[in-house]
């Protein structure tokens, strides 16, 4: 092994899209590495710093700073092709936008801040909707790591279906079920929707063909998940293309940490008042709801889901997050008023100290992996209601694999009923399943705490990968 002398000279490169959930996970890897005594860098694109550093400084113009630091570690920004612009039209136009000056972008800045200087770059990790860092590693002869940052179920499922290992669902037999090794059977519903043949979008699976079809560019994979939750699958993948779990990357306090220890972005202000109305409710009462920072439901959607709330007689705590600041929310008329004394509705909340706080009894999700990964580090149960891209096979695993909780019965047009909802609450709560679901969310909670501590699972791949990353280092010193 190298000696701590020639460890503490080597960097490694963090880069990621931007969006707060691919950001966040990379960063909290990245103190991590620090812990092991490597210097970490995460590049983003100048996004990232119009919507979260700029507010902070003083500065007016849009003069983007060479880098920051934050948490001990440097934050460069390279051009997405937008400068100040918040104005995305489209998924597809920033996609192909970044894909088409991103590669340059990076690479001046890897020239600029490493090969010009005394640093040593040993290493640069990248996440999946930036799958050409693996190209720009490769010009530059370092090796290059990928940050997976959904289950490692969904990770089988891509692997499979873009090497065409496995059958999948066409456009001549759109129904089949497919069967894959590690996982139950999967109806077309329980697919990630980039894989159906009706996926409207086209940038996201073209990305993920890409990084999918030249794994040979990445020397190694790692998973925002943990040996224990999905060993089925991941040993399923062992001798076809590994894949090593360092997760749960989830803020410390979820853990059992040093709260002071997170690392991480908001790019929008949790509101602090719920924490004190939740100090008032019984305790495992509240019936908690968010769908991230991405999903805008319906008014039909959000109806449907009021009127559960108000049939249940239930606490509740709903973050609604307005298209635009000034937006009045799409409630139905009166709701927020006739409920005030039985619930209460946010634009944002601090979602780590609401999962942990006794009051909660179960968390009616989306189903984005950072939000599932933080409920089941939190012991919460949850209620299944996914939109697109990968939620509808992490639903699947709630209920049929990891036992957390149930996935709400949605018609063709991912509609959810008033009746199925209230069902839904009332069996979380007073089910006779009930308390399966907060013995098994108890369980899973203990194990994640077990796989990031001393000799836990997920420290001992991050070591492992430390160690590869040093002595590829004193290879090609050689």
């Amino acid at each position: 092994m190298a000696s701590e002398d020639k460890r503490e000279e080597l960097h490694v490169l963090l880069v990621a899209f931007s969006a707060q959930g691919h950001i966040n996970p990379m960063l909290r890897l990245g103190k991590s590495l620090l812990t092991k005594g490597l210097h970490v860098t995460l590049a983003t694109t100048e996004l990232v710093y119009h919507r979260v550093f700029k507010p902070s400084t003083a500065t007016d113009d849009d003069t983007v700073p060479t880098s920051i630091t934050t948490n001990g570690i440097q934050v460069l920004f390279f051009s997405d092709g937008f400068g100040s612009s918040l104005k995305i039209t489209s998924a597809d136009e920033y996609m192909e936008l970044i894909g088409k000056l991103g590669p340059l972008s990076l690479s001046s800045a890897i020239k600029t801040h490493f090969l010009d200087t005394s640093k040593k770059l040993a290493c640069i990790i990248n996440n999946p909707f930036v799958p050409w860092v693996a190209d720009v590693a490769a010009s530059f002869k370092i090796p290059c790591a990928c940050l997976w940052i959904q289950p490692c179920a969904l990770y089988a499922i891509y692997y499979r279906f873009y090497n065409n290992l496995d059958q999948f669902p066409t456009l001549q037999n759109p129904n089949m079920s497919v069967h894959l090794p590690g996982l139950p059977s999967l109806q077309p519903r329980d697919l990630p929707s980039f894989l159906l043949p009706s996926n409207p979008f086209g940038s996201f699976p073209k990305v993920l063909s890409e990084m999918f079809q030249h794994m040979k560019k990445l020397k190694w994979v790692l998973a925002n998940s943990f040996h224990e939750l999905e060993k089925e699958v991941i040993d399923s993948m062992a001798n076809i293309c590994p894949i090593r779990t360092v997760g749960p990357l989830v803020p410390p306090s979820l853990l059992g940490q040093d709260q002071s220890e997170d690392i991480g972005i908001e790019m929008w202000k949790p509101q602090d008042s719920c924490m004190e109305w939740l100090d008032h409710q019984p305790r495992s009462s509240v019936i908690y709801i968010s769908f991230g920072s991405l999903i805008v439901l319906t008014a039909k959607q959000l109806e449907s889901i009021a009127s559960a709330l108000k049939r249940s007689n239930r606490p509740f705590l709903w973050v609604i997050k307005p298209k635009e600041k000034d937006d009045i929310l799409p409630l139905p008329q009166g709701f927020v008023e006739e409920t005030k004394e039985q619930g209460m509705v946010v634009p944002w909340c601090p979602q780590t100290k609401v999962l942990v706080h006794p009051a909660i009894a179960c968390f009616m999700t989306h189903c984005g992996w950072n939000s599932m990964l933080e409920a089941i580090t939190a012991g919460t149960p949850m209620i299944g209601y996914p939109q697109w891209t990968d939620q509808p096979t992490n639903a699947k695993l709630i209920s049929d694999v990891f036992g957390l909780g149930i996935r709400l019965e949605q018609d063709g047009e991912g509609f959810v009923g008033t009746e199925e909802v209230e069902r839904a609450i009332e069996e979380m709560v007073v089910g006779p399943r009930a308390e399966e679901f907060r013995r098994k969310a108890s369980e899973l909670k203990r194990a994640a705490r077990e796989a990031v501590a001393d000799c836990g699972s997920s420290e001992r791949n991050i070591q492992s990968f430390v160690d590869e990353i040093v002595g590829t280092s004193d290879d090609n010193s050689k």
